[in-house]
């Protein structure tokens, strides 16, 4: 079995070397696509916090950030991600009312969503 993996190398390096990457590349995005499934699976629903970004409390409530933007009544992001507690302040708002906001936000789109499959 091992002599003719040595004889495979010898005839065929280069189709060996894309192989063994081609495998190489497949394990490590199965290894990510695994951790996120797990993290997410383990991170649906949770509470609001001032370091969280909008995109992540998006993501991990499965409704989509341009919703809660528009019904907080926030500009698109511009840059980098900014947590609550800078929008907050540049909204001359408190975090916590921030933070009431995006959750009544969060309520009135699953309760649209919700609405929406419920209907023939």
């Amino acid at each position: 079995m091992l002599s003719s993996a040595f004889t495979l190398w010898r005839r065929h390096r280069l189709l060996v070397s894309a192989f063994v990457l081609a495998c190489a590349l497949a394990l490590f995005f199965a290894a990510r696509f695994t951790v996120q499934a797990i993290y997410w699976a383990n991170h649906r629903d949770e509470g609001i916090t001032p370091w969280m970004t909008l995109g992540y409390i998006a993501h991990s409530w499965q409704v989509p950030p341009q919703e809660i933007e528009a019904r907080v009544g926030l500009p698109p992001p511009q840059g980098h991600p900014k947590p609550l507690v800078e929008l907050a302040g540049e909204q001359h708002v408190t975090v916590a009312e921030l933070i009431t906001r995006i959750e009544a936000a969060i309520a009135a789109i699953r309760a649209e969503e919700a609405a929406r499959r419920a209907a023939p």
